[in-house]
């Protein structure tokens, strides 16, 4: 670039030069022509640089450090979540893209991580414990021995995680232990989303297991997502992916007692410091409450209304109505189920507390689950 200057000067500088043809020569405008012929005239051909001398709107030096504290806590943290744990801490924070500058300044922030980043459609629940989804967290090996299996429960309209706990096994005991404590801690939601697998379904066709049964009978409706399709738990996939990026990613735990201290640790940060981009980045526990209902100390009693039929499900899975035997479900072993007529003559809805399990058709001995 010296040398091009150097040359455009030569042949535009001296007397009687077509300056405007020169820059055409050179292909640069007559700005810049004249701008290089001014500083050669002065004696300075070299290029200067065009950052500012002064930078009265830059970072003050504390408050950067400020930021780059907060993202070695937390190495996972973007400019956003920065920005609002800085102001929750009483700092008047840059905004969200200052602190990315910072970031990218200082290494950072890869740039494929920052292709990453695409707004998308959220759909919740519009009050706490209206629904809370449930899943297990891909299993992974100890140090000592074992797996560890993580059990994640996540509100949906709050993001409030009020189950993790380090599991054994994906066991039916297993689930029901830690869903105990946190219906004694936290109340009882309205309905549970999971999806098809053990312990919570067999399959899409036969969506409840004793677990959901148990579910049933304290008053909270299981739901299950499509099949293949894990953007129906969405939240608590990101969830998972924040508990393994943040916790798990990196660290051999020795034990399931490590990695439960490890979870107790961190699960009151996620719910009470570290902001949520999908609530306008507020934490979980400004939007969660405790539960109205709260946990019984022992099951209600089965009741249905005068207008069923009641059968108890026999070991088989089966009941009896008439001088036939009709499948249910093996979830429903040792229980009264109700028989609820329907305007179909030989059809009966066939009900499991206040909850509809499918229909029977007693002209062909089938049952079918509901849709």
């Amino acid at each position: 670039m010296r040398e091009q200057r150097e040359a455009f000067v030569a042949a535009a500088g001296v007397e009687g030069a077509n300056v405007r043809a020169a820059c055409r020569a050179f292909g640069i405008s007559p700005t810049t022509g004249y701008k290089w012929l001014g500083r050669a005239a002065g004696g300075d051909i070299e290029e200067r640089s065009r950052r500012p001398r002064h930078s009265p709107a830059a970072t003050p030096a504390d408050l950067e450090a400020a930021v780059l504290r907060v993202r070695s806590e937390h190495p996972t943290w973007g400019g956003r979540k920065i920005h609002h744990a800085l102001r929750l801490r009483g700092v008047v924070a840059p905004q969200p893209s200052t602190i990315t500058g910072i970031l990218h300044r200082h290494g950072l922030i890869a740039a494929e991580e920052s292709e990453k980043r695409r707004p998308y459609q959220r759909f919740e629940k519009a009050a706490p414990n209206e629904l809370w989804q449930m899943d297990f967290k891909g299993h992974f090996a100890l140090a000592g021995g074992g797996r560890c299996h993580p059990l994640t429960v996540v509100d949906d309209h709050s993001r409030y995680g009020v189950v993790l706990a380090a599991c054994a096994d994906e066991r039916r005991s297993s689930v029901v232990a830690a869903l105990t404590s946190a219906f004694r801690r936290y109340g009882l939601p309205d309905r549970m989303l999971m999806d098809n697998g053990p312990p919570w379904g067999k399959d899409f066709a036969h969506r409840h297991t004793k677990l959901t049964a148990w579910l049933m009978r304290l008053g909270i409706e299981p739901i299950h997502g499509r099949p293949f399709h894990p953007q129906t738990q969405g939240k608590n996939e990101r969830f998972n992916g924040t508990l393994k990026r943040e916790v798990i990613a990196g660290v051999a735990f020795a034990d399931l007692a490590a990695v439960q201290r490890r979870f107790d640790a961190w699960l009151p940060l996620y719910n009470h410091e570290r902001p949520h981009q999908g609530i306008g980045d507020v934490v979980p526990a400004c939007r969660y409450r405790k539960a109205e209902r709260s946990l019984p100390e022992r099951l209600p009693a089965i009741v249905y209304d005068a207008d069923c039929l009641v059968r108890r499900v026999s070991e088989g899975g089966c009941i009896s109505l008439g001088n036939r035997r009709l499948f249910i479900s093996f979830a429903f072993v040792g229980h009264p189920v109700g028989l609820r007529p329907t305007a179909c003559d030989g059809v009966f809805e066939v009900m499991f507390c206040s909850y509809r399990i499918g229909t029977v058709d007693v002209r062909v001995n089938t049952h079918q689950a509901p849709p």
